[in-house]
């Protein structure tokens, strides 16, 4: 059984659906970042750098992982799939994971900051990360003009860009015209797991798990 250690952002969304996707059991536990609850002590005993999401694997003696992308790559191989073992095909899986967590993450989250909650607007840097998240989507456009998938077959690379790129319209850049990524982004929501896993935690469920959290970390944290 994993614990998940999680919020409703598109980091938090990665680790979810890829458990769903895999299929491994999981219990959530919501952080609730308005109250800090990632930078109280009990949560930095897993994440020292008190980010969401974060996971312990009660199965592997009490095994923490925390980074979404590191998380996905523990799960997939867990499972046994979304992340091939040969080498070349595992390093393309990797290399459109990356792309995600070096580049559109950071792009379209810093757009999402001077866009969205800034409370003076800095057109300047509103311009650089909006167009630097356009040009990182048409990338993948560009590549998804001759593959159906980033990466070979389905993988983690997917699950993971296409958390992010999803709410596009959140950080304020439009995908027109980029025909073989909306046809890409139409697939994954269609898939059942995608759905699930981009409702958990439960819009109306989003409250501190604190209390419960701390008691579970009795027994896991020493």
């Amino acid at each position: 059984m994993i614990d998940l250690y999680t919020a409703r952002t598109p980091n938090g969304f990665k680790a979810t659906v890829t458990l769903e996707e895999l299929e491994i059991p999981y219990n959530v536990l919501a952080i609730n970042l308005s109250d800090m609850d990632q930078k109280k002590d009990w949560f930095l005993k897993i994440n020292p750098n008190g980010r969401i999401p974060a996971i312990i694997d009660r199965d592997n003696d009490d095994f923490a992982v925390f980074e979404s992308g590191a998380i996905m790559m523990y799960l997939a191989d867990k499972a046994g799939k979304l992340l091939p073992t040969e080498t070349k095909a595992r390093s393309r899986v990797i290399q459109w994971l990356m792309f995600q967590m070096g580049g559109i993450g950071p792009m379209m989250g810093q757009a999402n900051v001077f866009y969205r909650y800034f409370p003076e607007k800095y057109q300047p840097a509103i311009d650089r990360y909006q167009n630097e998240s356009r040009r990182l989507c048409e990338v993948i456009d560009s590549h998804l003009a001759d593959n159906e998938w980033l990466a070979g077959d389905f993988s983690i690379a997917d699950i993971a860009n296409w958390c992010w790129i999803r709410r596009h319209d959140w950080s304020g850049f439009s995908l027109d015209g980029l025909d073989h990524l909306n046809r890409w982004l139409e697939v994954i929501n269609a898939r059942p797991a995608c759905q699930k896993g981009v409702n958990i935690p439960p819009e109306e469920e989003v409250v501190s798990d604190t209390d419960k959290a701390k008691e579970i970390l009795k027994f896991v944290v020493k």
